[in-house]
């Protein structure tokens, strides 16, 4: 595994992130594909022997039992000071409303520190924007986290590039604690963010840390070959179902490359990113181990 300085931190990443949307009681939660623990753990394992030390989960990942079995999981095969791990703030969880008041991300970090069972995260990342919180709020917020030592760094997720620049902007002029890391949607068939955010981030230091960086599985298998998750996956759906015929064009050119080299189509689709100016660490998911 390779690995690099996130950023303008200090925070020495894999140059692969393991997302953890997919650990959770498939109880809890609005996604029936999710693991439950006894399924979880042998995978976060082996993601540690391979050399991943980077954890990205959230608040309201499967109501909150993301958090927690990670949070087990991680005191059980690694020391503290051994991974980085990274949640999420503004969605709904229990009886939490969503959005990035104060009192919301106040209280969110105390309850997702419970349940990884941590007296701190590395990052803590903004999931999306709040249209009804004022943003100076949010980020005076975010500043009185990383002071009282909640967490390490802040990071910011799925905006607008002016959004974004809005931020960054009000962070300097106030001298609060600044977004290091930009976790944005970026694969080889979206490539919007190479318009303004790629840019943007290139020219403020910060981390570019993709979601989604096989398409949801797409760019992983022949085009039209489904799983039980493609068929019940409604955000997927809807984030790809209607370029399906260009990226279909794009999956075949994948195929072709990825037999040309000998390597799968995932292995060419990350490298692909990993390439990219400012991108540090693409966040993959697992639901299985394979054997080889």
């Amino acid at each position: 595994m390779q690995y690099n300085t996130l950023g303008n931190t200090d925070l020495r990443v894999s140059r692969l992130c393991l997302g953890c949307m997919t650990f959770g009681e498939p109880s809890r939660g609005n996604h029936a594909w999710t693991l439950p623990e006894e399924s979880s753990r042998p995978i976060i394992k082996r993601a540690l022997e391979g050399g991943i030390n980077f954890f990205d989960t959230a608040n309201s990942y499967s109501d909150g039992s993301s958090e927690e079995i990670v949070g087990r999981a991680l005191r059980d095969f690694a020391r503290r000071d051994e991974v980085v791990v990274a949640t999420k703030v503004f969605h709904r969880v229990g009886d939490l409303p969503e959005g990035l008041s104060r009192a919301q991300i106040l209280r969110s970090i105390d309850d997702s520190l419970t349940r990884l069972g941590m007296e701190y995260v590395d990052i803590l990342q903004i999931h999306r924007w709040d249209y009804t919180t004022p943003i100076e709020e949010t980020l005076e917020a975010l500043n009185d986290v990383v002071k009282a030592g909640k967490a390490r760094y802040i990071g910011a997720s799925s905006m607008h590039a002016s959004q974004f620049a809005q931020a960054l902007a009000l962070q300097k002029q106030h001298g609060w604690a600044p977004f290091v890391t930009m976790q944005d949607h970026y694969n080889l068939i979206y490539r919007e963010e190479e318009r303004e955010m790629l840019p943007l981030c290139w020219q403020e230091g910060v981390a570019v840390i993709p979601w989604s960086p096989l398409a949801r599985g797409r760019l992983t298998r022949p085009w039209g070959e489904t799983t039980a998750r493609l068929v019940s996956d409604d955000v997927g759906k809807n984030l790809y179902d209607e370029s399906d015929k260009n990226d279909a064009q794009i999956a075949e050119r994948l195929a072709g490359v990825s037999e040309a080299l000998g390597a799968t189509r995932a292995q060419v689709a990350l490298a692909w990113l990993l390439s990219k100016r400012g991108v540090a660490a693409p966040i993959i998911v697992m639901g299985r181990i394979l054997l080889y």
